[in-house]
């Protein structure tokens, strides 16, 4: 308390670690248990419906996030070789925050792809109980 004795680091990362683990339980199980609880409620043509609208909604989805992410990229590049105030200015504060916010290109992008596999996979794994 007196701020005379060593961090214990470790013990920081550990909660956080499992505080995150514990969080992401239910959205983790989603792509499994969706397309089983819409193959047997509603049957095989939903599934299909429910797939193809996935897969749709998942490219314009990775779309958004390549050019969104991209253009803040470029905005602060942009400002940073001196338009617009060049380095410090405010709209260089805006673009490193808004570059740094919305990290799209390199945080959930690279997660699409897999999430629709998924649910794909499973889905096709219940075929034969349809």
């Amino acid at each position: 308390m007196e701020g005379t004795g060593k961090p214990e680091y470790g013990t920081c990362v550990d909660m956080l670690t499992k505080a995150a683990i514990k969080e992401m339980i239910i959205p983790s199980l989603l792509p499994v248990a969706v397309p089983v609880i819409v193959g047997l409620t509603l049957g095989a043509q939903a599934l299909a419906a429910w797939l193809v609208g996935t897969i749709v909604t998942g490219i314009f989805v990775a779309i958004s996030m390549t050019t969104g992410g991209g253009a803040w990229d470029n905005a602060k590049k942009y400002i940073e070789e001196g338009n617009f105030g060049g380095k410090g200015s405010e709209a260089h504060k805006a673009a490193v925050t808004g570059d740094t916010v919305v990290t799209l290109t390199r945080t959930p992008l690279p997660a699409v792809n897999p999430l629709i596999k998924i649910i794909n996979i499973v889905a096709l794994l219940i075929v034969p109980l349809l």
